[in-house]
């Protein structure tokens, strides 16, 4: 077997492997040989099949499997005599027509990965941006919850609703003087101001009353997802049976009962406790932007292009979604195909470099996962599924790469961790607003190296005319 490099650009390498028609039959004899130590031919004992016979029955399959061990060698002569490190699977290419009985010549293109010389890390400065929790927010916290566990009451007669208040009512739809599926239901319960129903519909029973009957005229948008309706004017007739005033809870202990704890106490405490979590989670996330940041720009080599292609294919994929679904970024919609394919690029660019750093970097400390790290990232992803937590535990019990998929964002932390060890981190205290202001705004970063996905609207359970 002869391996030749025939060029070498930058991280792309390219050899031509060629192997003489001995090489390639001695092999094939060597295989035919072991194939006749068990076949069963008729008229020969296991092992005394002639050879002849035996390139008859099963040569061409052999050959194929000679083939293509001889094109693993190959590949894999080429790259160890040069100590390469392949950033993705080598291409191969039969480079001269192959014949039975002839030479086998193929050329193997890799792209390998850089040799990274990594800053030095006990010089990094780093900022952590902390915020006390505020009174007025735990406040406001208890009052969302009371909210939550709100009830309702009959309002005095001749009672004029008001936004937030509820309106009991039947509605039946009417496109063109005709019902339409979906547009029609009895004693619904609606709460004005939630924006539950299609835009326009709710303000009109702002100051109805109990006994009225009116009629809403609306149009359902232009996206909407019943073609017959998108864009439509209609009416709805209305008939109010009840107004109810909220009531929201009480701020007690009862109201603390009610999520599973003792006292009101209690309650502030675990409320405290959940927004620190939530600063705690922010906090994280601005001193991970600031790190990478830092890691970007002081570090410039080469990054395979293969590797951007597969990036920035995922994430022209996301945009090209979130533009048909309505979903692209305001500063997006201003730029053509091209603008947004050069800062897409760059972005795909920049999470490859981030992220074989940090892999390197990861290499160099000897940063390892455990059973147990992947044991509590599946626990993490089972309490995102309330109530179907065991489904959860069998998925990845059952699929071993749905639970090695989990492995890349564990080691990410943990070398992030092992930098910020090294790092000098300076405390600054700011305020709970100042910390909720997006980390995102800055340059992708490594995992997030792709455009911020919007969250797709709820699906609303209610009926077609009372949908968004």
């Amino acid at each position: 077997m002869q391996v030749t490099k025939i060029n070498a650009d930058g991280l792309k390498h390219e050899f031509k492997v060629v192997v003489s028609a001995g090489q390639i039959d001695e092999k094939v004899v060597a295989r035919l040989t072991e194939v006749g130590q068990t076949v069963k031919v008729p008229g020969f004992r296991p092992g005394k099949v002639p050879m002849a016979i035996l390139r008859q029955k099963y040569g061409n399959s052999v050959l194929g499997e000679v083939l293509e061990e001889i094109v693993n060698e190959g590949t894999g002569k080429a790259l160890e005599g040069e100590k390469l490190r392949p950033a993705l699977q080598p291409k191969i290419d039969v480079t001269q027509k192959f014949e039975i009985g002839g030479d086998l010549e193929f050329s193997v293109a890799v792209e390998v990965l850089p040799e990274i010389s990594v800053m030095d890390l006990s010089g990094v400065k780093l900022t952590k941006l902390v915020a006390d929790v505020a009174p007025a927010e735990l406040e406001e916290a208890l009052k969302n919850l009371a909210e939550r566990r709100e009830s309702s009451e009959a309002a005095p007669a001749k009672h004029a609703a008001k936004s937030g208040e509820i309106v009991v009512i039947d509605f039946l739809g009417k496109l063109d003087g005709v019902p339409f599926d979906g547009g029609k239901a009895e004693d619904y319960s609606l709460k004005l101001g939630s924006n539950t129903f299609i835009p326009g519909f709710e303000e009109q029973l702002i100051g109805v009353k109990a006994g009225d009957e009116t009629v809403v005229k609306v149009s359902f948008p232009e996206d909407y997802h019943a073609a017959n309706l998108a864009g439509k004017p209609v009416e709805f007739e209305i008939k109010v049976k009840e107004v109810r005033k909220v009531v929201p809870a009480a701020l007690d202990d009862e109201l603390a009962k009610s999520v599973g704890l003792e006292t009101l106490d209690a309650l502030k405490e675990a409320l405290n406790e959940e927004i620190g979590r939530e600063y705690a989670g922010l906090t994280r996330a601005h001193l991970k932007r600031a790190l990478l940041d830092i890691l970007a720009d002081g570090h410039s080599f080469a990054v395979p292009q293969g590797m951007v292609d597969i990036e920035f294919d995922a994430i022209w994929k996301q945009l090209e979604a979130d533009k048909a679904a309505g979903r692209l970024d305001e500063a997006d919609k201003a730029k053509s195909d091209d603008e947004l394919k050069a800062e897409y690029r760059a972005i795909a660019e920049r999470r490859v470099r981030l992220g074989l750093l940090l892999s390197e970097i990861g290499q160099q400390s000897k940063v390892q996962i455990t059973q147990e790290d992947l044991n509590r990232a599946v626990l993490a992803e089972a309490r995102r599924y309330p109530g179907q937590e065991h489904l959860v535990f069998q998925y990845y019990q059952k699929n071993a790469e749905a639970l090695q998929s989990l492995r890349a964002p564990i080691f990410e932390e943990k070398v992030i961790d092992y930098i910020l060890e090294l790092a000098k981190v300076e405390e600054q205290k700011v305020s709970p607003e100042d910390l909720r202001k997006d980390p995102d705004a800055a340059p992708a970063e490594a995992s997030e190296a792709k455009p911020k996905k919007k969250a797709a609207p709820k699906k609303k359970a209610e009926k077609a005319a009372a949908e968004e």
